[in-house]
């Protein structure tokens, strides 16, 4: 369960990396679910309220599984590893997602925008730069301030007389 997408090459452990992408997918869906349940839907009872979850959720799913079947399907019958395999996994995703929703017109959108993505994601990947860097976390420098209310007076005054 702990398996990463880019552990192994490209082609090779489909089931890491379904796993790997539907993590993150389906944490967003449930988070996605949780603020469409208490602000949007609204079901009354504890059956609507995980028959909705489970609506919400399906989508990010379907989108991160189709991704990664049409990368690694594009991967091993193209025998090459380049941004043409993730833009047909970006196509496949699309299509998900329109077949989800019903729409060709949504399905062709979003393909083309999910292929586009995954090419650039792919470029960074060969050549070195992050797609989206990391966070640095620190607490810069707030911690050289004294935000009190009674702060400390220096203990080197005088009382003006002299």
């Amino acid at each position: 369960m702990n398996s990463q997408y880019y552990d192994k090459p490209e082609g090779q452990d489909m089931s890491g990396k379904l796993i790997a992408a539907n993590r993150f997918a389906g944490a967003a869906g449930v988070a996605w679910a949780t603020v469409d349940v208490l602000m949007v839907s609204k079901p009354k009872g504890y059956l609507p309220t995980i028959v909705r979850f489970g609506i919400v959720t399906a989508p990010f799913l379907a989108v991160a599984s189709s991704f990664v079947v049409g990368t690694y399907a594009a991967t091993n019958l193209r025998g090459k590893d380049d941004k043409i395999n993730y833009a047909l996994g970006g196509f496949t995703a699309g299509a998900a997602l329109g077949a989800v929703k019903k729409s060709v017109v949504t399905g062709m959108t979003m393909g083309l925008i999910f292929a586009i993505a995954a090419s650039v994601k792919k470029l960074s990947r060969q050549e070195g730069w992050e797609f989206f860097p990391p966070i640095k976390q620190g607490s810069y420098g707030l911690h050289t301030h004294d935000f009190t209310l009674m702060a400390e007076r220096p203990r080197n005054w005088t009382d003006g007389k002299s």
